[in-house]
């Protein structure tokens, strides 16, 4: 079976980026059977990364986890390292609570990808108001909603997916922040300071 580009980015980083949401749970996954870096001899290369080759793949996999392009990440982490709080844990919140991330987290979509065409395609309503901006940056008080025509497009009955404790089910169609999430509490493996070391080399 050929596998996809998603795929081989997920072996390129040497870790699941979840990029074909349940699927990378399963057996068949690419990076499951090969978890190894694509190309015929990359299985047998060894050898050890250096700082600046961690730094970038920190921030490549980073970038590719949800989907955003440099010149977006690269204005996200300027923003970050502006604020008085740490520019690590800004980042991390800017990145979170973006529309498209926070309808994949409440489980209204089944990777980030879809989530993305969910909201882009006008299927999502913040505080009762169609938002096709992916970026749209979620705060406490929005309320996230399926619209009415498009809950045929997610199965509420069947998520099993764990929602974090920054977010909220307020129905099976709808969610929204509980809170500002920290460092303490967003599950992620991205190695943030190695971005904020990549930045202020």
């Amino acid at each position: 079976m050929l596998q996809t580009t998603k795929c081989k980015l997920c072996r390129r980083e040497g870790k699941k980026l979840f990029l074909k949401g349940e699927r990378c749970n399963l057996a068949k996954c690419a990076f499951t059977r090969r978890p190894y870096a694509p190309g015929k001899s990359d299985k047998f290369r060894g050898g050890k990364l250096s700082d600046f080759a961690k730094q970038l793949r920190a921030k490549q996999a980073c970038k590719r986890i949800f989907k955003i392009s440099e010149k977006m990440f690269n204005n996200y982490y300027k923003k970050a390292a502006k604020a008085k709080d740490s520019t690590g844990e800004v980042l991390l919140q800017l990145l979170h609570t973006r529309l498209d991330n926070v309808v994949y987290e409440l489980g209204f979509a089944s990777s980030r990808a879809n989530a993305q065409q969910f909201v882009s395609h006008g299927h999502i309503l913040v505080n009762n108001k169609k938002v096709n901006i992916i970026s749209y940056q979620v705060k406490p008080t929005d309320k996230i909603i399926i619209a009415p025509n498009s809950k045929s497009l997610v199965d509420t009955d069947k998520k099993s997916k764990n929602i974090p404790e920054w977010l909220k089910l307020t129905s099976k169609t709808s969610g929204q922040l509980a809170g500002i999430p920290t460092k303490e509490n967003i599950i992620t493996d991205i190695d943030i300071q190695l971005i904020v070391e990549f930045y202020n080399r």
